[in-house]
């Protein structure tokens, strides 16, 4: 297959360029920097160009069956007012734009594999979440479903979408669990609030193949769960990570006001969380290479 990808330089764009280049497929990474892309392997084709504003890239898009949107800016980060523009900007523009290239196949097989989230559920504490699930109404969720909607415009040209609902993606190179780990190596690990609020993730390896898996069922749209089918809560995700670094975990859990000191609003993503179960992957027959927690981690940290 031919495989264009939006953020295919960033955390998890590069792991999934090269599952993708190594399954002898011909990939296609749109970046702002060229100079990001060097790591790439060779054979890897890199388009340099900035998908929140329109320009020749999108005219690259339209030459490729497969569009996987995985551009949008981070959410870690304090909410301001400024942040949030920015998130949205990053994602709904985007979107728009890999659209609106993608509308110049005219008719051709395609498939847009649109980046979401499972804050598009919003905050349910210990109800079990799944792509049936209606959305929830914080800004995240609101943002979320907006995000799909712009994808689901491309069905108007005989698109074929899906919209991938990630969890917290757990890889070696950065993203949420460089984050996790630099605390406990120094011996400063503890649960965030109450440790109640559940913690949806998935390993980068399993959402790799998860890609290929869904690109392969050509009658497959609509939302899907990028989860493991364990989620944890925080605070077990805080004891099984000390135990599997060998970190004793003694610290008071980090006060929820705290957090929303820091944060602002972003806190509360935090200190909620969402259990959701990726019930149709599960329906599908996906096998999943590392469920649990405890898996993931001694694969991620080698030990």
């Amino acid at each position: 297959m031919k495989i264009f990808i939006t953020g295919g330089t960033g955390f998890v764009g590069s792991t999934l360029a090269r599952y993708l280049f190594n399954q002898g497929h011909e990939v296609t990474v749109l970046t702002r920097s060229a100079a990001k892309a060097r790591h790439m392997p060779d054979g890897i084709a890199v388009v340099e160009g900035d998908p929140v504003v329109q320009g020749p890239w999108q005219k690259r898009v339209a030459e490729h069956e497969v569009v996987i949107n995985l551009a949008g800016r981070s959410i870690f980060t304090r909410w301001t007012k400024k942040a949030k523009r920015v998130i949205r900007d990053s994602r709904l523009l985007t979107t728009r734009h890999v659209v609106e290239a993608i509308s110049e196949r005219k008719g051709e097989n395609t498939l847009l594999l649109s980046t979401s989230a499972v804050g598009y559920y919003g905050f349910h504490g210990d109800e079990e979440l799944d792509e049936d699930s209606p959305p929830g109404d914080d800004f995240l969720a609101t943002l979320t479903r907006q995000w799909e909607e712009a994808a689901f415009e491309a069905e108007r040209y005989g698109v074929r979408v899906i919209t991938c609902r990630f969890g917290i993606v757990l890889g070696r190179q950065g993203g949420a669990l460089e984050k996790m780990v630099a605390p406990f190596r120094r011996g400063l690990g503890s649960r965030l609030g109450s440790g109640r609020q559940w913690f949806s993730w998935i390993h980068e390896q399993d959402l790799a193949a998860i890609y290929l898996f869904l690109a392969e069922k050509k009658d497959i749209s609509g939302p899907i769960n990028f989860t493991a089918p364990e989620p944890v809560t925080n605070a077990e995700l805080t004891r099984i990570l000390g135990e599997a670094l060998q970190k004793p975990v003694f610290l008071p859990p980090v006060p929820g006001f705290l957090l929303k000191a820091l944060m602002g609003e972003f806190g509360s993503v935090l200190l909620k969380g969402q259990k959701v179960l990726p019930r149709r992957l599960m329906r599908l027959g996906f096998q999943f290479r590392f469920s649990t927690i405890v898996e993931a981690l001694h694969d991620l940290l080698r030990l």
